[in-house]
């Protein structure tokens, strides 16, 4: 019975996990076509936001049992969001995905913050194998420390932490409904790309000049995105956030092929060895469990 039950959230975080390997490819077409990574990303959080408006009655509703919790879901889930656009636009996909992919790092501490989780030897291995995938990749003699080399590499890793830290939240928040955790995600994301929109400036000319054949795509992604934010708030509502990493894990397989079918990109053998690690940190995360 526990595994039919397990169905249905496990089916939503694969589904995500399937979408955020190939989304970044439309948003390169975006790009491309002169529409920025910052707007693309407000339009179609918009109109997800928009097909998901019906929710608001529910939202109404709750609004009493809302609080500090949801706040800090709409702020994490926004960077995870926002950070991983921006920085799959501009670097390469595997890289900054790998970073992205240090969550099981985050969702470890912020689990034992949040939650309660203690940390036991598999969440000790799991904090070393990592780091330790990350230095692999990152380490360039010449350039000094292990860190990211640039703004796409530090955007993927913020991203991957807002990403841990609302799937955490999103636990821990049991109060609040699938529907709230997802509107808090779309409002999280239009918040925090309204800065970037600002610093570009001339919001109104960049929409005047959209092509208007974009705007059936920027909608479709945004129909999707909707469907998809409701599928993945009910899986992490579901499954302990640990395990969700896990499942996560196929969007690496999904991005991997496409990066190299879309994009012609090519990982290098440093690489190769530091996603073996992060993936089996990722793998290893799937045997802590929570306290009930």
């Amino acid at each position: 019975m526990t595994a039919k039950k397990n169905v249905v959230p496990v089916a939503g975080l694969l589904s995500g996990a399937l979408v955020w390997g190939l989304i970044w490819y439309p948003y390169r077409v975006l790009q491309d076509a002169g529409i920025s990574g910052a707007l693309a990303t407000g339009l179609t959080y918009g109109f997800a936001m928009l097909c998901g408006s019906f929710i608001l009655p529910r939202l109404w509703r709750e609004r009493a049992s809302l609080g500090g919790w949801a706040l800090l879901l709409v702020f994490s889930a926004g960077w995870a969001n926002l950070g991983y656009v921006l920085g799959m636009l501009q670097g390469e996909v595997m890289r900054v995905l790998l970073l992205f992919y240090l969550a099981p790092v985050w969702t470890v501490l912020f689990s034992r913050w949040l939650l309660g989780e203690r940390l036991d030897r598999h969440g000790y291995a799991i904090v070393a194998l990592s780091l330790g995938g990350a230095v692999v990749m990152l380490w360039t003699p010449e350039l000094g420390l292990p860190i990211p080399q640039n703004v796409s590499e530090w955007l993927g890793l913020t991203a991957g932490m807002g990403f841990a830290l609302s799937n955490v939240v999103s636990r821990r928040s049991s109060h609040l409904s699938v529907e709230v955790k997802s509107f808090s995600l779309w409002l999280g994301t239009l918040v925090l790309t309204l800065p970037f929109l600002w610093w570009q400036g001339g919001v109104s000319q960049q929409l005047a000049v959209v092509p208007a054949g974009f705007w059936g795509l920027l909608l479709l992604m945004g129909l999707v995105l909707c469907a998809t934010s409701f599928a993945v708030q009910y899986g992490v509502s579901h499954i302990p956030a640990n395990r969700a990493v896990v499942l996560f894990l196929f969007e690496l397989v999904v991005a991997a092929a496409a990066a190299w079918v879309l994009a012609g990109e090519r990982m290098d053998w440093r690489e190769w060895v530091g996603a073996a690690l992060i993936v089996s940190a990722t793998l290893l995360s799937g045997r802590v469990h929570r306290d009930e």
